[in-house]
């Protein structure tokens, strides 16, 4: 079933050629700690070039960072940030919610959605920006622990949400309930071992920081939408990435 689900898991949220079916895609749906688990693999793999900080420029290694991360991941989430941004400014309506719903689905971007993507995109290169000036180690793991966070963070809102209405989100939300976090919960304490490395305080930022987030977007989006939908777990794993490795990087250097 977990293995299952961690298949499921990959195709859902990375672009990586494992193929697609239906008994994945469900065990997936049922199983939120799947998305911490692939958080760990997908975190090596984007922080990666961080080993060689020593060596390489940092403009270039933010760059195949950010390349890593956008190549594996696709621009699904991101597409979130756009349409959550659009959906923010929409105000003065009879039916906010249903109003702010129909943004989501328009598929052009506007004003609000480009600048919270460049928000967002430029938040997250000065974070890494600002993990760089510490050490290949304590940046490498800073980047993996932000997006085991972030993984997190969607596990949450996937546990602990209603859904907005029938979509994606409902797919995932409809199958979770709060006592699925404990697996979640669980499965975060392998990040215990990068305390020697970042310290438990700096440790517990970037671990907290993403569940945070995502509290404060689940309130905003039940407020603003009616609950959470595919697009607000999207804007969820881009901005508390960003935001746990700049809370990383703040508390490590107190």
């Amino acid at each position: 079933m977990v293995i299952s689900a961690i298949r499921g898991g990959i195709g859902f949220l990375t672009r990586v050629p494992i193929g697609h079916d239906k008994k994945a895609w469900d065990a997936f749906r049922q199983t939120p700690v799947a998305f911490t688990v692939i958080g760990y693999p997908l975190g090596t793999l984007v922080a990666l070039p961080f080993v060689l900080l020593s060596i390489v420029p940092v403009p270039t290694l933010i760059g195949v960072y950010l390349l890593i991360l956008i190549g594996v991941t696709g621009i699904t989430h991101i597409d979130g940030i756009a349409d959550i941004g659009d959906a923010a400014v929409v105000h003065d309506t009879d039916d906010e919610h249903s109003r702010r719903r129909s943004v989501l689905h328009d598929s052009q971007v506007g004003v609000g959605g480009a600048l919270a993507v460049t928000v967002t995109v430029v938040s997250l290169a000065l974070g890494v920006l600002g993990a760089t000036r510490t050490t290949p180690q304590v940046t490498f793991i800073l980047v993996l622990t932000a997006e085991v966070g972030a993984k997190s963070a969607m596990a949450l809102l996937v546990c602990t949400g209603d859904a907005a209405h029938d979509g994606l989100g409902a797919a995932l939300i409809d199958e979770s309930t709060p006592l699925s976090l404990f697996p979640v919960i669980l499965a975060l304490t392998p990040l215990l071992l990068g305390i020697p490395y970042l310290g438990a305080g700096s440790t517990a930022a970037v671990v907290l920081t993403p569940l945070i987030v995502a509290l404060v977007i689940k309130q905003w989006a039940d407020d603003a939408l009616g609950g959470i939908s595919g697009d607000v777990l999207g804007a969820v794993n881009e901005v508390s990435r960003a935001a746990a490795i700049h809370a990383g990087v703040v508390v490590w250097t107190l």
